[in-house]
Formats: C-alpha cells, sequence, structure tokens
C-alpha cells in the first residue's frame, strides 16, 4: 500500500486548502492511503527555544508522518503572491536538526496544490515552494498542476460543488500516486 501525507498551509477553520486536502483523503486510488498531517501547535521557529527545549512535540509528531510516508502532498494558500509564513515555518522546523533532512525530505517525491479566492489559484505560492523543496532534497511531481481559483465558488460548507475541480483533484491524486508508486521500484 502507497501512503501519502497530506498537509494543509492554512490554519483557518474554514480554510480553502483544508477542504480542498480533505475532499482528497476520500479520493485515494485503489492500494492508496492518504492521511492528513497539521502543522496546528507548531510554534514560530526560535533557535533558542530548540537549544533549550527541542523539538517540540507537534513538529515531531509531523516529521515522522513525513518520514514514514511514501509521498507528500502540500496544499499551499497563497499570501500576498508567496509562501505562507506558517506553513514554511513548519516546513523550516521539520527540517531542525538538520541531520533529520535526510530521513524526513530526502529523496521523498513531492506535489504542491492549492486554493485561492483570487482569479489565478496558487501558482505564485506552487513556484515559491520549488528551492525550498530543492534545497531539501525532495523529488517535486510535475506531471500536473492544480490551482483553484475563485475557490469560494468551488466548495460549499466545506465540499466541493464544482464537478469539473472534482474530476481535476481526482486525476491529480491519481497522477500524483502513480509517480510515487513509480519512485518506489
Amino acid at each position: 500500500m502507497t501512503k501519502l501525507v497530506a498537509i494543509s498551509g492554512s490554519l483557518r477553520k474554514g480554510s480553502f486548502n483544508t477542504a480542498l486536502l480533505r475532499a482528497a483523503l476520500a479520493m485515494a486510488p485503489e492500494g492508496v492511503e492518504v492521511v492528513e498531517g497539521s502543522i496546528h501547535g507548531i510554534p514560530l521557529y526560535d533557535g533558542d527555544a530548540e537549544a533549550e527545549s527541542g523539538i517540540p512535540d507537534a513538529v515531531t509528531r509531523l516529521k515522522d508522518l513525513v518520514a514514514d510516508a511514501d509521498g507528500v502532498l502540500l496544499f499551499t494558500p497563497e499570501y500576498n503572491n508567496g509562501i505562507p509564513g506558517v506553513f514554511k515555518n513548519a516546513i523550516d522546523w521539520m527540517s531542525r536538526p538538520s541531520t533529520d533532512i535526510d530521513r524526513v525530505f530526502a529523496g521523498k517525491p513531492f506535489a504542491i496544490t492549492g486554493a485561492s479566492p483570487g482569479n489565478f489559484g496558487t501558482l505564485l505560492s506552487q513556484e515559491a515552494w520549488l528551492p525550498v523543496m530543492r534545497t531539501l532534497g525532495t523529488v517535486p511531481w510535475f506531471g500536473a498542476k492544480l490551482m483553484v481559483s475563485r475557490a469560494g465558488t468551488v466548495f460549499q460548507d466545506g465540499k466541493i460543488v464544482d464537478e469539473a475541480t472534482e474530476k481535476r483533484l481526482r486525476a491529480f491524486i491519481a497522477g500524483f500516486a502513480a509517480f510515487v508508486a513509480e519512485q518506489g521500484r
């Protein structure tokens, strides 16, 4: 069984990205399990706090979940044409100590998608993640792009109501799962 971890980069209860992630959980193809990781409870990175107290439990849980997965799906919002600070902060914490980077990230397939109320989806945020993914030694998947724009019309009460978006998400998850399975051979 292929195990994928899906992480939303938003803390908001009504997050479009969390709604997109939760829709993806139900769309896993046969032989694929998609589990939800969370950035909730991860404090702002502080090297002094790390030196004094070590890695926070919320970070350790997410790191272990990612390390044990075959691939990772990032559901990224776009704030001011870039990566959301809370999401980048979580990834920064996960790269600590630096000796854990290989265990958590190196050679691991990653896919990036996202939803936004704007007209351009999360194009700039998705592109901004690429140098981070390269630095951590991940294997980004470029087989498809999924940028959900005008998300306020796509979701209702946290559920996808747009059939075209649902079809594109299903294809995105299936394509990434196939890529991950191929990488594992």
